[in-house]
């Protein structure tokens, strides 16, 4: 079988899946990762001949795709901001949103000196990692309370020469923070259970609950908790950022409000859903 009629066979296969734009996206990708082609090799070279092995390998991706695991964990590997990330069923798989509130926290940070940041939660550390090598400036710290997901930031630090420091530690039992920040980040567990059944598959069955899923009875648990340690460790002026629950925005914003917080900032995302919201410390 050439390349050309796999492509039709694979989009065949994955019709009852996805859609078709999704199907040639994933066609793509496994052309970069497996045959490491370009759409314009694809295009010079459309009568080439697969391999046995070469089908089977395309067949055993395929076949993880028809059951909806994520291509990022079948190729261990995900964009963001640019930077390249390992990735497994251990950490979330980094998402368009999250770049926005990295992108907010740069621009508001690019000018700064010597500024301390802590990313809490920080999974793959796609977070603390693209801010270390975004802001030259500042010294960032992340903390996980899952030792693989603290493997996994580890490994990508390395793998992108950036130079952040890693704490094991679970939030919710944690007294006080074990320094001052100027700039606070935390996308924590936010879904709750209600909404599950807006989840789709390959989320539900493959990214980890751990830092998914929050009780639906205190859906701002992890935002109480970490807004409460925040506002002893920032200074005066020092931030808080947070990604959300689109639900929740107005929420959130009371909470912080509660919690003596000024200038709390909700902010929507690419999708018009409120998903970010950051606070300043008086």
């Amino acid at each position: 079988m050439n390349i050309r009629e796999y492509r039709s066979f694979f989009l065949e296969k994955l019709s009852a899946v996805y859609d078709a734009a999704e199907a040639e996206s994933l066609f793509y990708i496994c052309l970069e990762n497996l045959k490491r082609w370009k759409k314009i090799d694809l295009a010079m070279n459309s009568n080439a001949e697969l391999t046995r092995i070469e089908l089977i390998k395309w067949n055993e991706v395929l076949t993880e795709l028809e059951e909806q695991r994520p291509i990022q964990y079948i190729f261990e590997n995900a964009h963001f901001y640019g930077l390249e990330f390992f990735v497994n069923e251990s950490t979330l798989i980094p998402r368009p949103e999250t770049e926005e509130l990295v992108e907010w926290i740069i621009n508001e940070n690019k000018n700064k000196k010597d500024i301390k940041i802590l990313d809490i939660g920080t999974g793959s550390g796609c977070i603390a990692i693209t801010l270390a090598k975004n802001l030259p400036n500042a010294k960032v710290f992340a903390i996980d309370v899952s030792k693989d997901a603290l493997a996994t930031a580890k490994r990508n630090a390395i793998r992108n020469t950036a130079d952040v420091t890693f704490i094991e530690k679970d939030i919710l039992t944690t007294e006080s923070l074990p320094e001052s920040f100027d700039v606070i980040v935390s996308n924590p567990p936010y879904v709750r259970n209600l909404e599950k059944h807006e989840i789709k598959k390959n989320v539900l069955a493959f990214e980890p609950h751990l830092a998914l899923f929050v009780d639906d009875n205190d859906p701002l648990l992890f935002y109480r908790k970490i807004a409460q340690l925040a506002k002893a460790s920032l200074p005066k002026e020092g931030k808080l950022y947070f990604e959300i629950n689109q639900y929740l925005g107005p929420e959130t914003v009371t909470m912080l409000e509660e919690n003596f917080y000024d200038d709390v900032v909700l902010k929507k995302d690419i999708y018009d859903n409120d998903r970010m919201v950051a606070a300043t410390i008086k």
